[in-house]
């Protein structure tokens, strides 16, 4: 029976921003890859399993040092191909944008996005760099790419010359806790959080590609009284602008700032806003918004990138560079509650299209094809 070694290392126990997308995506696809009777998973992750995780899934546990991001680089280049010799692994799998320059096995790599090529001045030097090299090596050592869209597929095309049939989309799906809540919980936990009647939400890491200044910008513009802005994510880098516009705008009592918010709570997040915006300038898919469409809220989010292809045609979209646009979307959308319920049952059948169970049974067929088995 072959042995497919996959780097977990991005998994994660710290509720943090580390526990959002490539988290979610990577434990999700995890939980839901089938047996098989051709082929075995061994597990690389700095943590050990957690409670759920599948019984025929094998988990070797590295070395904790190699949670942290110069750590986990040189396990990955270093000290990965050694210890996937032991375990007799047959195919590895980097499944966050690295393969080890150096092993000769045949190989599989998950790109998510490539927004550090085309938006460079919004990341770290040392990260971009890095990304931008492991990245462009990958794409060209492995023997097939996944990305999670088909706009993430044009862009590996495009700049890394990667020909399309080395290239296979499988998408994102919605976890069963996504959906729409009963009246007594959601009134219960918006008495709990002390929530404002009526508020626009957005979910995610607080970074620049999310584009959070533009959005404080044009919910400002509205001049909705009755309406408060939540962001509910962790701190990554870059962030100080977000906080500095709504001082500069005066307007502290009126946008919350709650910080990561664990799963648990993510649906009543969903379901008590009246609106989820998604405004960033760049996404390799975009979670939340099916997230939030599973619960039955209406999503509002960029024209750009792969954003459009999880909102289909229940949402609205809008030029992320333009504030009055998506001002005016918001002014409209808030005062037209017929307009927000049929938002709110359509997205409720968009999100439906995307499923975990698929996205693990395809992750497995790219192995399987991988390995001619």
């Amino acid at each position: 029976m072959a042995v497919c070694g996959i780097n977990a290392q991005l998994l994660t126990e710290k509720n943090d921003y580390r526990k959002a997308g490539i988290h979610v995506y990577l434990s999700e696809v995890l939980r839901n890859l089938p047996p098989s009777q051709a082929l075995t998973y061994q597990i690389f992750s700095s943590f050990a399993p957690p409670s759920d995780a599948q019984a025929d899934l094998k988990w070797m546990q590295t070395n904790p040092v190699a949670a942290n991001p110069l750590g986990r680089i040189l396990w990955e280049q270093l000290i990965w191909p050694v210890r996937s010799r032991i375990a007799g692994c047959d195919l590895i799998h980097g499944a966050a944008f690295s393969l080890p320059a150096g092993s000769l096995l045949p190989s599989v790599v998950t790109i998510f996005d490539l927004s550090f090529i085309y938006y460079p001045e919004l990341f770290p030097t040392f990260r971009r760099m890095y990304l931008k090299w492991a990245t462009q090596l990958a794409c060209r050592k492995a023997t097939k790419i996944i990305t999670i869209s088909e706009a993430s597929k044009q862009d590996i095309v495009d700049l890394f010359g990667i020909k399309e049939e080395k290239i296979e989309v499988i998408y994102p799906g919605s976890r069963d806790i996504f959906a729409p809540p009963s009246e007594s919980d959601l009134t219960a936990f918006r008495k709990r959080k002390k929530l404002p009647k009526r508020f626009i939400l957005h979910v995610g890491t607080l970074q620049p590609r999310k584009n959070l200044k533009k959005l404080v910008e044009a919910f400002h513009a509205t001049a909705t009284e009755d309406v408060d802005l939540i962001f509910a994510g962790g701190k990554g880098w870059f962030y100080e602008e977000i906080f500095q516009t709504v001082q500069a705008l005066g307007i502290e009592d009126k946008v919350h700032f709650p910080g990561y918010v664990p799963d648990e709570e993510l649906p009543l997040w969903y379901a008590a806003a009246d609106l989820l915006v998604f405004p960033s300038v760049y996404e390799g898919f975009g979670m939340p918004i099916v997230e939030a469409m599973s619960c039955g809220t209406p999503v509002i989010a960029s024209n750009a990138s792969a954003m459009p292809e999880a909102v289909g045609d229940a949402g609205a979209l809008f030029d992320p560079a333009n504030t009055k646009e998506l001002s005016s979307m918001l002014q409209n959308l808030l005062n037209d509650p017929v307009k927000l319920q049929q938002m709110s049952k359509l997205g409720i059948i968009q999100a439906q299209k995307f499923s975990w169970e698929k996205a693990g049974k395809e992750t497995l067929e790219v192995y399987l094809d991988v390995l001619g088995l």
